[in-house]
């Protein structure tokens, strides 16, 4: 049976800012579905590490998903290293290594990131959770927002112009009993504008696995005193 996430909004249909759910009912759709993910449809594994999967849209989706799972050993990369940069700003931090990213505005808790093709703007909400229970689990949920209503108009005139994308995401790292960190990241997603929607999906495994060399690339060329080391 198909799980409905739509009480949740883990949908790409914007929220107000009013309709933002009780941030409980958000993480546990959010950890279900993320756990789900590896029952979906498999697709390609890319960069020997990176396995992907989908699942066609349903019928409170808004678009389908797609999800990518890697397992990093701890010479690669920390749980704490990951936090660090994928817990704590992280919009700001994707800038450096996704260079779709042009520039992130922050509006309270909500960030603007735009991609290259005719400036696309995504206007997101995020939650993070860092659980210290074992397995230590850190989470990061965006939800897409909308700022069109006339008592949010002072958060309207800070985000950026352009065409509006929609996408909402769960970001999981988990630390497992060798020390290594699995990291999880399901998403679904609408470029908005003209680009058809085929095109999209048909590049939208490759595209989220080549995050995680971007990231670890990026991580390993930090000064040595920017890369966080277990506490």
């Amino acid at each position: 049976m198909a799980t409905d996430y739509s009480e949740a909004k883990l949908t790409i249909t914007p929220l107000k800012p009013s309709e933002i759910p009780e941030e409980e009912l958000i993480f546990q759709a959010s950890e279900a579905l993320i756990d789900s993910c590896t029952s979906w449809k498999p697709g390609k594994t890319y960069f020997k590490v990176v396995k992907t999967f989908s699942k066609s849209k349903g019928p409170n989706d808004g678009a389908p998903w797609h999800c990518r799972v890697s397992v990093h050993k701890q010479d690669e990369a920390t749980f704490d290293q990951m936090w660090e940069k994928l817990g704590t700003d992280k919009p700001t931090n994707e800038m450096q290594f996704i260079h779709e990213i042009r520039k992130v505005t922050k509006v309270k808790e909500i960030s603007s990131i735009s991609p290259p093709v005719s400036p696309r703007v995504f206007t997101e909400l995020q939650i993070t959770r860092l659980s210290s229970e074992s397995p230590r689990t850190g989470f990061v949920i965006s939800l897409p927002i909308d700022l069109s209503s006339p008592e949010d108009a002072e958060l309207a005139k800070i985000e950026e112009k352009g065409v509006k994308g929609r996408y909402v995401s769960i970001e999981r790292i988990v630390e497992l009993e060798d020390g290594s960190t699995e990291w999880r990241m399901a998403t679904s997603s609408t470029p908005g504008g003209s680009i058809p929607t085929f095109l999209a999906e048909s590049s939208m495994a490759s595209k989220i696995s080549e995050d995680v060399p971007h990231f670890m690339k990026w991580l390993h060329g930090l000064p040595k005193t920017e890369t966080p080391t277990e506490g």
